[in-house]
């Protein structure tokens, strides 16, 4: 009796530690982020990222040691096991295969994965363990992505075969999907469900980017313009009015790097805002999720449950959380899908996710970085995208459930439950990846060329 005593004792003791723990190790892991590009040496960013690296596994194993000692379940630590091996194989594949390629965008992709997958677990081990399939599967595909970026010039030059099949896959939701939470969002083949808006995010980038790339005049601004609205109509009709939304800003973003036109930009965000009033008047849905939005306990145990709910999960976070497994997240309607964020403030803490959003920030700026140093007007645009796309849905996510904004449904990247977005978001670094190495192919071309001519580089 007294060896169960102290066992659980060295228990309570070691949960109590974790929480502190959790959060030191996320401080140190989000300030590397951003501290490595003081250092212009390779050898010193291979060591920050090395130290990053052994965060994540520290992280992984602390929380999952908690999640074992809470649950005393053999099947966690089977699972935690797997998912090591997984995280080992993923990160050694990537610097092998790559050794050009972005080890800190490698490594923040890598850290969201293990959040995600550690807040599933405690969540819902089944939905973890479907999670964690897809996200082998995805990636096993994003591995190959950046050879296809990097040696197939046609995706250059397949504008139109993007925009008729972003808007074919579109059109198919709308007659064919299932409703979901008053939606049409998923269809279903052969037992698997997905979101063809999901995959079609990518699509829309690349049609977009080709379509203004050619945009010397007005003329194909407008055709450009009217594709692009077509995406963002069909997808309102549908009632997905998150991804219409990231649809719309990312058009917007890479329109005013096309043309550094303002006006142009402005006179789209005042359409965009007519828009809105007008599909306020029109459909009820887009009424009650802006009348939650202004005051959801007006209607707490119905249609303002979730969101009043999440902001009880904020607040009883507070700043260092409540520990991860004691708090009350799944009170949380689709918690797993729309308030992931919500999930880990109460849980890890404020400090946590406020470095959370800073990692997904940095991703952001990789991205952004990444178009400004390329010379192809088509991947610039293609770069700045993607990390429009990425960033807005971030935002919306995290926004939606702080009630910063009205929820839109969206899933947080890499962290919430949804096959379909990790795939998709996998795929967008991946091909984010496949640019960044695209960059330095060039610039190691500009020095070959600049030797050969005995032309000093940088003179």
């Amino acid at each position: 009796m007294g060896n169960i005593v102290s066992l659980t004792n060295i228990s309570g003791v070691l949960i109590s530690v974790s929480r502190y723990l959790l959060i030191f190790l996320m401080v140190l892991y989000t300030v590397q982020c951003f501290t490595v590009f003081r250092y212009h040496s390779q050898n010193r960013q291979k060591v920050v990222f090395l130290r990053q690296n052994i965060s994540m596994f520290i992280i992984h194993f602390t929380a999952f040691l908690v999640l074992f000692l809470e649950q005393m379940n053999l099947q966690i630590v089977v699972f935690y096991g797997v998912q090591v091996v997984f995280l080992l194989l993923s990160l050694l594949l990537w610097y092998t295969f790559y050794p050009r390629a972005s080890r800190l965008l490698i490594n923040n992709m890598m850290m969201l994965i293990t959040i995600g997958l550690i807040m599933l677990t405690r969540l819902s081990f089944d939905s973890a363990v479907k999670q964690f399939v897809i996200l082998c599967v995805g990636m096993a595909v994003g591995l190959v992505i950046p050879v296809i970026v990097r040696r197939v010039m046609m995706l250059t030059r397949m504008t139109i075969a993007y925009t008729f099949v972003g808007i074919g896959l579109l059109g198919l939701v709308f007659v064919a999907a299932r409703v979901t939470n008053g939606a049409k969002l998923s269809l279903s083949v052969g037992g698997f469900s997905f979101q063809p808006s999901e995959f079609v995010k990518i699509i829309f980038v690349f049609a977009v980017a080709g379509l203004l790339t050619r945009a010397r005049d007005l003329r194909h601004v407008i055709i450009a313009t009217v594709l692009a609205a077509i995406h963002v109509m069909i997808l309102v009709v549908s009632r997905d009015l998150g991804s219409a939304l990231i649809f719309f800003i990312t058009y917007l973003a890479m329109l005013f790097a096309a043309t550094r036109n303002p006006f142009l930009v402005l006179s789209g965000v005042f359409a965009g805002s007519l828009a809105s009033v007008a599909a306020y008047f029109l459909f009820s849905h887009v009424r009650v999720r802006v009348q939650i939005w202004k005051d959801p306990f007006a209607d707490y145990s119905g249609s303002g449950y979730q969101i009043s709910q999440s902001l009880f999960s904020i607040a009883a976070g507070g700043w260092l959380g409540t520990g991860l497994g004691k708090g009350s997240p799944g009170a949380i309607p689709f918690v797993q899908q729309d308030m992931m964020f919500s999930a880990i403030t109460e849980e890890l803490g404020g400090i946590f996710s406020i470095c959370l959003i800073l990692v997904c920030l940095n991703c952001f700026i990789m991205f952004i970085n990444v178009a400004m140093q390329l010379t192809s007007r088509f991947y610039r645009l293609v770069a700045l995208g993607l990390g429009t796309t990425y960033a807005v849905q971030v935002f919306l996510t995290i926004g939606g459930g702080i009630k910063l904004i009205p929820l839109t449904g969206v899933t947080l990247p890499l962290v919430s439950y949804g096959g379909s977005s990790a795939l998709t978001t996998i795929a967008m670094f991946a091909i984010v990846q496949g640019l960044y190495m695209l960059r330095i192919d060039e610039e190691k071309e500009m020095e070959e060329d600049g030797h050969a001519q005995g032309v000093p580089i940088g003179g």
